[in-house]
């Protein structure tokens, strides 16, 4: 793996990574357009190696494909996407389920307060507005489902995860959705420690509705930016 690093210190595949993860999300790469390791190394000047793992990096993200002479950006499904956002949800509000219907059942209640605690620091002192905060929303998402007790539903939340993290980046590129998220996340922690379990419910149904909302009118608005020039 390349170790070198700009001016600034960053390491060259990270500077690559992200300028072109912003432009693919953002809409400013086309459908049609072909990214290559020459045209690439040209633009940065630097040498291919950087380019490749960066390239790599956003093959793994779900933003882009191999293609004939190159790469090209992934065209997201709107149908899968919800199709995905719906067994999520399903997920999700059934692990709260399974303890509100079972009253000998309840949540882990170390592990939540745990989380508590971590997202009132990140009340205090938040991240910047940044796509890969998705890895810290995700993972509070899978302590709630952990924390209800069936694994095997912890296991099929994080497969469906892995198959909507590209599309969920879009969920934190816009003013405050970090914020809204963290005052979220606590309120449905305040409502299960509560064992205020139809309140948990309700909470996390708005949340999980309002991220799709969010998702899809970005995805559409990237989409159009996209098709533009095919």
């Amino acid at each position: 793996m390349s170790t070198r690093v700009d001016a600034a210190g960053r390491p060259l595949r990270e500077v690559v990574y992200t300028t072109l993860r912003a432009e693919l999300m953002n809409g400013e790469i086309r459908f049609g357009q072909r990214l290559t390791e020459p045209k690439l190394s040209a633009r940065f000047g630097i040498s291919r190696t950087p380019v490749r793992e960066a390239l790599a990096m956003l093959c793994a993200d779900g933003l882009l494909q191999r293609a004939e002479f190159g790469f090209s950006p992934v065209r997201p499904s709107i149908a899968n996407i919800r199709d995905l956002y719906e067994l999520r949800l399903t997920l999700e509000l059934g692990g709260m389920a399974r303890v509100r219907e079972h009253p000998e059942r309840r949540h882990d209640g170390e592990l939540l307060r745990a989380q508590r605690q971590r997202w009132l620091a990140l009340r205090a002192d938040p991240p910047e507005q940044e796509p890969g905060f998705v890895v810290v929303d995700e993972e509070f998402h899978v302590a709630l489902l952990t924390a209800a007790g069936n694994a095997e539903m912890v296991r099929a939340l994080v497969a469906v995860n892995s198959r909507i993290r590209h599309v969920r980046r879009y969920d934190f590129m816009i003013n405050n959705r970090i914020e809204t998220t963290i005052s979220e996340h606590l309120g449905i922690l305040d409502a299960v420690l509560a064992d205020d379990i139809p309140a948990a419910q309700r909470l996390l149904h708005a949340h999980i509705g309002d991220s799709l909302d969010v998702v899809l009118e970005r995805i559409s608005r990237a989409i159009a930016a996209m098709s533009m020039s095919e």
